[in-house]
């Protein structure tokens, strides 16, 4: 188990359990949290993997429970996202908060984590910009019932797609669609228009040359191909 320098703990400080199988991940969250632009407000603990997260969070009966869980989605043998929901496990009535993280910012998987009680969804890597997201979604400043969602929320809402009827082309497939033979026409119109006017204009030159040689074969001979003849 790691733990992030800075002497006895304070009061006030906010104690996050980061769980991450990358130490480089790991690292970058110890480092970002404890951080002078933090001023000492975060302690760390950090471990690598989500069962030694279980243990450690086992062994605090009661009144010592960390502030907060930062945890990876994607892990070996137990998942972020098992984690959180045996977090949320140990104590319905006054949950630990619990952040995700994830390299990719897929919408389903960050609809799935909040809907199982995450307060929050993160992509990596951690940057400074989402330190004040960590302190919002702390036990200590977690809002009331009613309260504005955090952001990750907000997002993967304004993300989630409506349904559509089964076999019926979504609206984005149908521009893609029509974008694409648009593409086409244009590119096969440019490239080909030359060629397609030369073979009008032959086209025309040889019937009125067949509908010259037909006057010339009915006159016998004769000119009867006006205004030419006299």
């Amino acid at each position: 188990m790691e733990a992030a320098a800075g002497g006895v703990e304070a009061e006030g400080v906010m104690r996050v359990l980061v769980v991450d199988d990358s130490p480089v991940d790991r690292r970058v969250a110890q480092l970002l949290l404890s951080s002078d632009s933090c001023a000492g407000s975060f302690h760390v603990i950090a471990v690598d993997s989500a069962r030694k997260a279980m243990e450690f969070l086992g062994l605090k009966d009661g009144g010592e429970a960390v502030d907060m869980v930062l945890t990876d989605y994607c892990m070996p043998e137990m998942t972020g996202y098992d984690l959180l929901k045996a977090i949320k496990a140990l104590n319905p009535l006054e949950p630990i908060p619990v952040v995700v993280m994830s390299s990719e910012d897929e919408p389903q998987r960050i609809s799935r984590c909040l809907s199982a009680g995450a307060e929050d969804f993160i992509v990596k890597p951690l940057q400074s910009k989402d330190v004040q997201r960590l302190r919002n979604c702390s036990a200590a400043a977690r809002p009331s019932k009613g309260a504005a969602p955090c952001e990750a929320a907000v997002v993967a809402k304004r993300n989630q797609k409506p349904p559509h009827p089964a076999g019926a082309a979504s609206p984005s497939g149908r521009r893609a669609s029509l974008a694409g033979v648009a593409m086409v026409l244009h590119s096969s119109g440019v490239e080909y228009l030359p060629l397609l006017l030369k073979l009008v204009v032959l086209a025309y030159a040889a019937l009125c040359l067949g509908e010259l040689l037909h006057r010339w074969a009915s006159s016998d001979g004769r000119c009867s191909l006006s205004p030419w003849c006299a």
